[in-house]
């Protein structure tokens, strides 16, 4: 049986030239939605170190990271509330340094977006990208 244990994720948010960097999931959970490049964080790796990988494996986009932004609890439940799993999610801010989004890894694609755009919620998102995305604008 597997460990039950919490898994860390790491959320890139590169807000550049009044856009934020997005890419489509291949992969539950939520494939097919937009939300912010990341995955896990390695073992030996911190949160900053797995933003900045995982925002280059998945959008070949080259940022620096600067600082936390938020955490997210992300508990997924069956139909009984059995927890079917358990992430923490945490979100770095990242300045934008060079590259054109082009989608790897796990991306099906990546693509910069207007933040009106993603304000106006018209595009199939993860949960919270909005309010992880007002957190990134309030503290620039």
């Amino acid at each position: 049986m597997m460990e039950k244990t919490p898994k860390i994720g790491a959320l890139a948010v590169v807000v550049h030239d009044a856009q934020v960097l997005l890419v489509q999931r291949s992969k539950q959970p939520d494939a097919g939605l937009w939300g912010f490049p990341g995955g896990h964080v390695e073992w030996g790796e911190t949160v900053m170190q797995a933003a900045q990988r995982e925002l280059r494996e998945e959008t070949s986009i080259i940022a620096e990271p600067l600082h936390y932004l938020d955490n997210l609890d992300l508990l997924r439940q069956d139909a009984q509330g059995a927890v079917q799993s358990h992430y923490l999610l945490v979100g770095v801010a990242c300045q934008y340094r060079a590259g054109v989004p082009l989608a790897g890894d796990d991306a099906l694609d990546a693509r910069w977006y207007p933040i009106d755009q993603i304000r106006r919620g018209d595009l199939p998102m993860s949960d919270r990208v909005i309010n992880l995305l007002e957190t990134a604008l309030r503290r620039v």
